[in-house]
């Protein structure tokens, strides 16, 4: 999948004749071009048939590998696909020869590897391997720990030939540029990235770096290139739109109107009428409030875009990277562990009108600050919580995720790994799950010295490590729906189908409230209405408000 995806600025092939010399030297051809000189009696006959058809077949053999080559130097590579495959299962080549043709462009491809822009078999983050099972478990741990199947999707960006074609005068548009304000917290931000590219992509204009809003409620102050690598942001997209770090000189302007009335569920269609007028005119387009403006259902290139910046584009800077992974290692290498994101945090009680479920002390506490932050509060201002609670509405507090992973088998030594902020009411909030579940690491548990230090205040940088983290567990599991968790669930999809728990709220309340059943009916009806949420393929067309980076297959996922 990845040489055929290798994202090269020219679109042509170009061959080194080392290659073929490489090639020569394993070919059968190599016994008669330098064959060792034969003795004076056995060259006086140098000119029989024998020889001469073999010269025949020889000359043949050249001509056809000589017109090949033409073939393939004059074939243009799309700098936008990435096949299913580069070879077929039923590939007529032997494991054999592949092996061994595989080798040479290998040693080929890494004498050059440094000249090579990023390409897009590479570019993806990928998570640490599952551990399968280990040691004596019973049946419901083995089929906790146990994998979804697969059903052989890969990631396969294969974008259309009027998608290629356009992408030549796309890229390099100079006239029409494209600024884009996002807000919210990490993964929201990432979300407003991917559609800001995708506009970009519709306007045909050039995008300039996104702008980080400072989040009023978490006060980070970061920067695009604090979160994310911003050269390879560039790279991975060069066939995509044209990214650029600022505006040039001809389009500053003193005073410039924000587009920030944009109406939910655009389509493309919409984003062509309402702006291209206005952005041919002035050449500067300035956007702000993406969050879920642009529509889930789009074109499949441009669905296959928005894989391509979240699951490739979108890579985190390299500090935050390297201590993500050093981190995500520590965990891996003492065994299978569970990661949960764990939405305890004040402003989450605050946002979503529930009940902390930590008494009516802290329950009141939540209330007063509601009251003075109405506009903080979303979904169904109309209900009470208990109506909330019901509907799914609310996150799950640490007895209701404890009382969740007992039920699906989780055995009580299995290492859970906590992301997530501060929960509000400090360790007392995380007793009931300490309880059940003692092998509890965060972040700052498994930080040496004062490697987090630096990000005391920064809370999109612990986000990051968080992601990075939970996307090597062996297993998932958010206590709310949100960005993160979304995100998570489709970039676990992307990588290999990781196993996923998808908590159905509104379906298993009712049986938290319920005393009079016992642990073993409990366990038994939450266990099947969480039989179909373990992390297999969904296919987002099956409903249509689906988005694409939580469901990427079929329109960035293939199994042929």
């Amino acid at each position: 999948m990845g040489k055929a995806a290798r994202n090269i600025k020219s679109s042509l092939i170009t061959l080194n004749p080392i290659f073929f010399t490489r090639l020569l030297s394993i070919s059968p051809l190599k016994s008669f071009i330098f064959s060792p000189k034969k003795n004076s009696r056995n060259q006086k006959n140098h000119c029989s048939s024998p020889n001469i058809t073999l010269l025949f077949f020889l000359s043949l053999f050249i001509l056809c590998t000589f017109l090949g080559i033409c073939i393939l130097t004059f074939v243009p590579i799309s700098q936008n696909s990435i096949p299913c495959s580069m070879i077929s299962p039923s590939s007529p080549f032997s494991p054999f020869v592949l092996a061994s043709l595989s080798s040479i462009v290998k040693d080929y491809s890494n004498s050059l590897l440094d000249e090579q822009p990023t390409t897009l078999s590479t570019s993806a983050m990928v998570p640490l391997p599952p551990h399968g099972f280990s040691g004596n478990l019973s049946e419901e741990e083995r089929e906790f720990w146990q994998q979804p199947d697969g059903e052989g999707y890969r990631p396969c960006l294969d974008f259309s030939l009027g998608y290629r074609k356009s992408s030549a005068r796309i890229s390099k548009e100079r006239r029409k540029f494209l600024v884009v304000v996002v807000s919210g917290g990490l993964n929201q931000q990432r979300n407003q990235i991917v559609d800001a590219v995708v506009i970009a992509r519709v306007l045909e204009a050039a995008l300039v770096v996104p702008v980080l809003q400072v989040n009023r409620i978490w006060g980070d102050e970061s920067e695009f290139s604090d979160i994310f690598d911003v050269e390879h942001f560039k790279k991975t997209l060069q066939a995509d739109v044209r990214v650029v770090m600022s505006l040039p000189s001809t389009h500053l302007v003193s005073r410039q109107s924000v587009e920030n009335q944009i109406p939910s569920h655009v389509s493309p269609t919409w984003i062509r009428a309402r702006f291209l007028r206005q952005l041919n005119e002035e050449g500067l387009l300035i956007l702000k409030g993406l969050d879920s403006k642009l529509s889930k259902s789009l074109p499949p290139d441009l669905q296959k875009l928005r894989c391509k910046v979240a699951f490739h584009a979108l890579r985190f800077s390299t500090p935050i990277r390297e201590l993500g992974n050093q981190m995500a290692r520590r965990m891996w290498i003492e065994g299978s562990y569970v990661a949960i994101h764990l939405r305890l945090e004040k402003d989450v009680w605050i946002r979503t009108g529930c009940l902390t479920g930590l008494g009516p002390k802290h329950d009141n506490i939540i209330a007063r600050d509601r009251e003075s932050h109405p506009d903080f509060l979303t979904d169904k201002l109309n209900m009470s919580n208990a109506a909330r609670r019901l509907a799914g509405f609310c996150p799950l507090n640490s007895l209701e995720v404890a009382r969740l992973l007992k039920a699906l088998g989780a055995p009580s030594n299995a290492r859970i790994y906590v992301a997530g902020g501060d929960p509000f009411g400090g360790t007392y909030a995380l007793q009931p799950l300490v309880e059940e579940f003692p092998n509890i690491v965060t972040k700052q548990m498994l930080a040496r010295g004062d490697e987090l230090s630096p990000y005391t205040n920064r809370p999109s940088v612990l986000a990051a490590i968080d992601y990075i983290v939970c996307l090597s567990s062996d297993v998932f599991m958010p206590s709310h729906g949100g960005n993160m968790g979304r995100a998570l669930q489709g970039h676990r999809a992307y990588v290999g189908h990781r196993k996923y728990v998808k908590p159905n709220k509104r379906m298993m309340i009712p049986f938290f409230e319920d005393m009079s059943i016992s642990e073993e009916e409990f366990s038994s009806v939450i266990q099947k209405l969480h039989k179909n949420s373990k992390g297999q393929p969904e296919q987002r067309t099956k409903m249509i408000d689906r988005d694409v980076l939580a469901y990427p297959v079929p329109e960035c996922m293939c199994n042929h």
